[in-house]
């Protein structure tokens, strides 16, 4: 009997768990992608595998699935995965097959955008650089040798996919694939080519056969049986190019990209919600967030150039891997609002009226099932009625009525809390006896490696170092009979991104571009000698361009001219076509300084400090605890930083965003762009480097730094992110919370509370006010009128729970102004 009992047990367990349990049926129509015969309406959400790492990859598809998401969506990056032709890498955050596995085990769906062209912000847009050297090769066109390496590497990803059974069709989790990416954006500059390379790149992708469809993002010609798909802030206006293809949004930016010398771009949710009511509103049933988690750029992987070792893109789980409230929870009743309509979404098409100027009415009704949504897509509040009831629509905002009577949501009303995070600094603990602290070794100025070699004429960087370093030298010299013109001033043009000019072996200047011109332009004043004078001119990059028609021919690096100017009797010398001798790279980056096992580290004499050039080193405790870390960089220059041998990223605290264009706060009525909401203004643009948790030892670390232009690694710091306060404020013309919606029963507006991690409980109440309090959350104040039960009775309902609910209710509360508008205001502490 046992025996049998334990053969059921097993027989049931590979019935329910077995890919073929699993098997799916995934087509479309016009209305939605259709999985096993059913129409389905789904909210995916962006995370790239390699911005994160294996270790909290599970965590973050958790939090993702809380939020209400039925989808992943990622990249395949190319140059990642075939750093040399022919030879790949599957390993740590590349491990692909183990990302989508754990998407599978989270009971998500996957959308890969194998591409293999990214865009991403990602360095040169995915494409490995050995491609750019393929004789006869142009990228994104009817070209043959393109194609080729396109498709092999398209069919290695199909076929690795196919190995381990993670299409849907097999039984896994990939209901959609992506080639190309954005091509109708630039595709003009291509020509008739661009026509052909398109239908080629379609029937290539459909060839491979994997069983789902495939997609084109902005790309109106995308032929059948291809889904064109949107990309945008909004895509509510857009529709696909056949009546038998889903409206779908591959890319709503849910912020934007950091770039070096930039402020912070934010959005607010109220528009985020807005334009996602607002696409399905008319008639759209699949909608992804990029990013939903930006992550991190390590190592030289962010494009750009200028992107920032930062990808946070406000999204809804941050950088380091916390929900961001109110932007997750708010999103997440969205989802949840939406989905109370599913019934009514899927099985017709929208009926669309205007009751009013700037108002539009939706209605979705078959058999039983009605569903409705009322935007006003104008800046002020408006009163509208609809179907004989009176309903108030803030400015800018969308109700949603899963019965076309009672609104569920109104995406400007905000009933998830908000919290208050920040990073707490700390100093670096260094290793018990590992010896004084920092040790360093100085960089060579100029030629110190053997395979340096020398030309006529200065060459363009990318071509010369394949992107094997951030670094070129160029070095030449110059004879002079008797000392210079103290006004001599060496003129340099460089194609980008930026420049040190070294005179002697001294600095003598530098100069950078920024994320809207790269390139560079400089006149520095030099001092010269009589006799052989060194001009050694160290030329970067800060990751390669990554998107624009031919962006993988714009070139990088001093291609001149470079001019002597003001010599004796106001001479000039063109020195570009002279003999120059070059070195790609580093002379530290070959000895492997960065792994900190380079037996040259000196800690013998005083610590050079402020010196360009100069590689560090340090041995460290790590901080205690288990919240997220970060190396506050206050004190350096620019460089690269490695903790036990990974590099966190390029680092430059010095690069300060312009003075203006920030504000207090952000008014979220009317269309969104990239540089309407900015905070950081005249600041540094990045002072915190990302350090995995996972990177770290309890005690015995090593961090490495090359220092470029100059800094004091004494005034490093450590930064662990902490969760101060939870807030809430939540009016009486709030509706109830999402999940205690009844289209039958009617309840009142409720505030809620809940502490960010499951073994944290309220604490303390630091605010309560119900009356007319005012404020954001960690500045709340009370109105003239105020409840003097509030405190009392929010203390007693929240502290000691992890979470807790108030309805607001004048029984609970009193009345202590009537006829006044009212609101309940808490603000408390989790421990």
């Amino acid at each position: 009997m046992r025996a049998t009992h334990v053969l059921f047990v097993l027989l049931w367990f590979f019935s329910v768990y077995s890919p073929a349990a699993f098997c799916a049926n995934v087509t479309y129509d016009h209305r939605a992608l259709v999985i096993d015969g059913k129409r389905r309406v789904l909210f995916s959400g962006s995370i790239h595998y390699p911005r994160s790492t294996p270790e909290i990859w599970p965590d973050l598809i958790q939090k993702s699935k809380d939020g209400g998401l039925d989808v992943i969506e990622t990249y395949v990056f190319w140059n990642l995965h075939e750093p040399v032709r022919g030879q790949y890498n599957f390993e740590g955050r590349a491990d692909l097959v183990k990302f989508v596995k754990a998407v599978a085990a989270a009971g998500l769906y996957v959308h890969l955008r194998i591409g293999p062209y990214a865009c991403a912000e990602w360095n040169y847009g995915g494409f490995p650089l050995w491609l750019h050297f393929i004789p006869g090769v142009q990228f994104r066109t009817d070209n043959k040798p393109f194609e080729e390496e396109m498709k092999r590497f398209t069919a290695k990803i199909v076929d690795m996919m196919k190995q381990e059974n993670l299409y849907a069709s097999q039984g896994g989790p990939i209901i959609l694939s992506q080639v190309e990416n954005e091509y109708g954006n630039i595709d003009a500059a291509y020509g008739p080519a661009a026509k052909s390379y398109i239908k080629w790149a379609a029937s290539m992708a459909t060839s491979l056969d994997t069983g789902v469809p495939w997609v084109m993002c902005q790309q109106a010609d995308a032929p059948d049986p291809i889904i064109n798909t949107c990309n945008g802030f909004y895509c509510d206006q857009f529709n696909p190019n056949s009546n038998s293809k889903p409206k779908m949004w591959t890319e709503n930016w849910t912020g934007w990209f950091l770039s070096f010398g930039g402020a912070v771009p934010y959005r607010p949710v109220e528009d985020l919600a807005f334009a996602v009511a607002r696409f399905y509103q008319r008639g759209g049933t699949f909608q992804n967030y990029y990013m939903y988690h930006g992550g991190t750029n390590f190592g030289r992987s962010s494009g750009g150039p200028f992107i920032s070792t930062s990808y946070d893109y406000d999204a809804p789980i941050d950088e380091y891997g916390i929900v961001r409230q109110p932007k997750w929870g708010h999103l997440k009743d969205v989802h949840k609002a939406i989905k109370l309509c599913e019934e009514a979404l899927i099985a017709t098409d929208p009926t669309i009226t205007t009751p009013g100027p700037n108002i539009e009415a939706a209605v979705y009704k078959t058999g039983s099932a009605c569903a409705a949504f009322l935007a006003n897509i104008a800046t002020s509040d408006a009163t509208v009625t609809f179907n004989g009831n009176s309903y108030h629509l803030p400015a800018w905002s969308v109700s949603i009525l899963p019965d076309c009577k009672n609104v569920v949501l109104n995406t400007a009303k905000i009933n998830s809390a908000s919290m208050i995070s920040s990073f707490r600094t700390e100093s670096l603990k260094e290793e018990v006896g590992s010896g004084s602290g920092w040790s360093w070794i100085s960089e060579p100025i100029g030629i110190s490696k053997a395979d340096s070699f020398s030309k006529f004429g200065l060459l363009e960087q990318i071509n010369t170092t394949a992107d094997k370093s951030d670094y070129l030298w160029y070095s030449s010299s110059i004879d002079l009979e008797e000392n210079a013109d103290s006004q001599t001033v060496l003129h340099i043009e460089s194609l980008g991104h930026a420049l040190h000019a070294f005179i002697n072996g001294k600095l003598a200047g530098s100069g950078t571009g920024n994320s809207n011109k790269a390139k560079v332009e400089v006149d520095i004043p030099i001092k010269l000698v009589a006799g052989k004078n060194m001009i050694d001119l160290l030329s970067l990059t800060v990751g390669l361009q990554n998107y624009g028609a031919f962006f993988d021919t714009w070139g990088a690096g001093i291609t001149g001219p470079v001019i002597l100017k003001g010599l004796k009797n106001g001479t000039t010398v063109d020195l570009s076509s002279k003999q120059w001798t070059y070195q790609v790279g580093l002379k530290g980056e070959d000895l492997g300084p960065s792994s900190g096992s380079s037996g040259q580290w000196n800690s013998q004499s005083d610590l050079p400090t402020n010196q360009p050039l100069t590689w560090y080193k340090t041995n460290f405790v790590a901080p205690s605890g288990s919240n997220p870390v970060a190396i506050d960089f206050t004190g350096m220059g620019k460089g690269e930083a490695w903790v036990n041998g990974q590099s966190i990223g390029r680092y430059w605290p010095t690069y300060v965003s312009p003075n203006g264009g920030c504000a207090d706060s952000c008014n979220y009525r009317g269309a969104y762009s990239s540089s309407k909401c900015l905070k950081n203004c005249g600041k540094p643009s990045q002072t915190l480097y990302h350090v995995p948790r996972s990177w770290l030892q309890p005690d015995s670390n090593t961090l490495v730094l090359f220092e470029e232009s100059g800094g004091d690694p004494r005034q490093i710091s450590f930064a662990t992110k902490q969760i101060g306060s939870v807030c809430s404020h939540v009016s009486e013309s709030h509706p109830p919370p999402v999940d205690l919606w009844n289209s039958d029963t009617k309840v009142g507006p409720v505030l809620s509370l809940e502490c960010p991690y499951p073994n944290q409980a309220i604490s303390s109440i630091q605010f309560a006010s119900f009356g007319t309090p005012y404020g954001t959350c960690g500045n709340f104040k009370h109105g003239r009128c105020r409840s003097n039960k509030a405190l009392s009775i929010v203390q007693k309902a929240c502290i000691g729970s992890n979470s807790c609910r108030i309805g607001l209710s004048l029984n609970t509360f009193g009345d202590p102004c009537k006829g006044v508008a009212k609101s309940l205001a808490v603000e408390a502490s989790c421990a």
